[in-house]
């Protein structure tokens, strides 16, 4: 490991990237405008069906049918067509769910919690499922789908409220005692509850992404005998027919990037546009925003290789000299001075700058020029903090390893959201003026607190990689350093940090981002701050389980191939 300062020319052994596996996967596909339009004839026809039959008709509804609408329709991945609808039931609902049972208490909470109706104080709906001693009833620990609601709702969780930690480990507790039991009794009732046990139990829907949840719950939905075929069709149908949107953008992509032929020249980089492009779909998947996934897919591989020029070909030296460059940001420097600038280094700077002409027309087309010198900073921004962190990352720096807290804020800016967020603001249909820059440009809380959940799961994941291949120091290596403990113990610590990081970025969104928040954030298009949530859950889909699903493509493919290659037989 690297653990003594490096001389300024001393270059790591570059790492042998996985190639794509995917090749010519989605170049040969050609949108058939007559099966989309079939689907939105279809689409629109069920859609009113649905308001008519389910949403309407439903007004007489007890509360507990209107939560379990409410929450199929968001798991079949349809809401999207239902905003005005929902949000007008969950205002009927607020003042009355909690006088139910605990599954549709702890429905209701989290229903309302995402939809950013509920304030922190709420949590003491809970209190009436305590006992005398102040601890969750045993005659609970028998309520399979009470628990799993419960447990859902309680991923929802700020900061400070104890009782919905102490609901966390209580329905964790429980629902892995019914899954352990030989005989699993208290599962036969609901034969379906234990696949979504185990699904829970893995990762919680709040911390999902939405896409890869909607394709799930269809499956275990059609085995529902108490589905809707109403609703089961719409979401089939839907579903095929975002598809086709996804297929299309991800020919374009392909076709994109094959054109540009930059991976012969930069064999130390990651190809990655189809794994950046299930970032993008996590991002906003609903069809209107297929500008927006194309500009946060190139983006993504356009940090991409940056991020590799850094921290897999160049010494300290030449990424001083690249910084310099990207701070400088003139294109004749690179053309009129052969001699200084290694090739590999114009190669990157000419796409960078080349994609930023891209973005600046595109920009000024929408009318959103205002967008275009923090796009640039961005980059550059991001840059600085690349060589920061490879010079503590190496060794460099006179050898002299950062304070835990210096490398976090560095890492938020590393993160990429900035780029993101102002990358992607032009095709983001709310952003209209230059009040969402001067929120990015505030360091909001919530961008900190997303990027953290991504760098603590990310460096859990790379520390015994990067261990065993003897190259770089990871963040798990400052915390030891700092604090003098185990690498048992600091891993235990990055998995709490990861937990208090989601604790904050649920605040911000539940409470500081609302329309009626205390937070600045109020004010930023619902769909801007959602983009931010949503990198937290990729995040949580890549890195999860210690693993580096964007690195290694064979993690990620089973989610590429149910989203991007099969449709749903119908």
């Amino acid at each position: 490991m690297a653990t003594a300062a490096v001389t300024d020319d001393f270059r790591l052994p570059s790492v042998n990237y996985t190639a794509s596996i995917w090749d010519d996967t989605f170049t040969s596909f050609s949108l058939d405008d007559r099966v989309q339009e079939k689907y939105v004839e279809a689409i629109k026809a069920l859609k009113e069906e649905v308001v008519s039959m389910q949403i309407q008709e439903g007004k007489t509804a007890t509360i507990h049918e209107k939560l379990v609408l409410i929450d199929t329709l968001e798991r079949l991945g349809v809401s999207y067509h239902f905003h005005r609808e929902i949000e007008n039931l969950l205002h009927q609902i607020q003042d009355y769910y909690y006088n139910h049972d605990l599954f549709t208490t702890a429905l209701g909470f989290r229903l309302l919690r995402q939809h950013r109706q509920l304030a922190i104080y709420i949590a003491g709906v809970f209190d009436k499922f305590k006992g005398e001693d102040n601890k969750f009833k045993e005659t609970l620990k028998s309520d399979a789908k009470g628990l799993l609601s419960l447990y859902e709702a309680a991923h929802l969780r700020i900061r400070g409220e104890e009782i919905l930690e102490e609901a966390a480990a209580f329905a964790t507790y429980h629902l892995n005692l019914m899954l352990d039991d030989d005989d699993q009794q208290l599962l036969l009732e609901f034969p379906l509850l234990e696949e979504q046990v185990k699904r829970a139990l893995q990762n919680p829907l709040h911390r999902g992404v939405p896409r890869i949840e909607t394709r799930r719950f269809i499956s275990f939905y059609e085995k529902d005998e108490s589905r809707s075929e109403l609703l089961l069709r719409l979401a089939k149908l839907d579903f095929n027919y975002l598809q086709n949107i996804y297929k299309k953008e991800l020919s374009q992509l392909s076709w994109w990037w094959n054109e540009l032929n930059l991976m012969p020249k930069l064999p130390y980089a990651r190809s990655r546009v189809v794994e950046s492009y299930i970032w993008a779909t996590a991002f906003c998947f609903e069809p209107q925003y297929s500008d927006a996934r194309l500009a946060a897919a190139k983006t993504l591989q356009m940090l991409t290789l940056i991020d590799d020029t850094y921290d897999n070909y160049s010494t300290l030296e030449e990424a001083d000299l690249f910084t310099h460059i990207i701070q400088r940001w003139n294109i004749d420097e690179i053309d009129n001075d052969d001699d200084q600038i290694p090739d590999h280094m114009k190669i990157i700077c000419e796409f960078t700058f080349s994609m930023y002409e891209d973005y600046e027309r595109e920009a000024a087309k929408r009318g959103k020029s205002f967008a275009v010198p923090y796009a640039k900073e961005s980059v550059k921004q991001i840059c600085r903090a690349y060589n920061k962190g490879l010079k503590w990352c190496m060794g460099g720096e006179n050898s002299n390893m950062p304070r835990f807290e210096d490398y976090s804020v560095n890492t938020v800016i590393t993160s990429c959201l900035y780029v993101f967020c102002s990358w992607m603001m032009p095709a983001m249909r709310h952003v209209s003026s230059k009040e969402t820059i001067d929120w990015l440009m505030s360091d909001p809380k919530i961008i900190a607190a997303s990027a953290k959940v991504c760098r603590f799961l990310d460096d859990l994941g790379s520390y015994q990689r990067e261990r065993k291949e003897g190259r770089m120091l990871t963040g798990l290596d400052f915390y030891m350093n700092e604090h003098n403990i185990s690498v048992e113990e600091t891993a235990d610590k990055f998995a709490e940090l990861a937990e208090q990081a989601w604790k904050d970025l649920n605040e911000e969104w539940i409470v500081n981002s609302s329309k009626t928040g205390r937070g600045y954030s109020r004010n930023i298009p619902k769909d801007m701050v959602e983009l931010v949530l949503n990198y937290a859950r990729a995040a949580e889909l890549n890195y999860r389980s210690l693993q580096d699903g964007f690195t290694i493509p064979e993690i990620l493919a089973p989610h590429i191939v149910t989203l991007f290659v099969d449709p749903i037989i119908m």
